[in-house]
């Protein structure tokens, strides 16, 4: 059964997989730079809010399961993460900096993760109508 969040009249449910690579996909994240890595996701994640559910980081890629609310857009939460982590992680590991012109590679990958398929929603919405309270208000 899900968990539902609630915020000001609103209840969600918004889980996000994301991934994203080193630029040139070079394998440097490994070692100290991984575990640093870890270290400032769960930081972004508390500063914003956002729960953290799952994370590996594997030498040229990274996967996150984060859940958010409706206010942050898939877009904003993978930039959050990259900016940031790009930003301490260059600065911390000089190393990296002379390895690569910027961390992160421009792309990534968003997933939306939810516990209702395609196939739900739709019958629910096409149902709406057939709904007790429904019928009593258009009678």
């Amino acid at each position: 059964m899900t968990e539902y969040q609630t915020n000001r009249g609103v209840a969600y449910s918004l889980g996000y997989h994301v991934v994203w690579c080193p630029k040139y996909r070079r394998p440097v994240l490994v070692g100290p730079v991984a575990e640093r890595l870890r270290e400032l996701i769960e930081q972004k994640s508390a500063e914003h809010g956002w729960s953290t559910v799952a994370l590996e980081v594997m030498p040229d890629h990274v996967h996150l399961f984060v859940r958010a609310g409706p206010a942050a857009s898939p877009s904003y939460i993978a930039n959050q993460f990259k900016g940031f982590t790009s930003r301490v992680l260059r600065e911390e590991f000089p190393h990296l900096r002379r390895r690569l012109p910027t961390l992160w590679s421009r792309s990534y990958f968003v997933w939306s993760v939810g516990d209702v398929s395609a196939a739900a929603i739709q019958k629910y919405l096409e149902t709406q109508w057939e709904r007790p309270w429904r019928k009593e208000a258009t009678s």
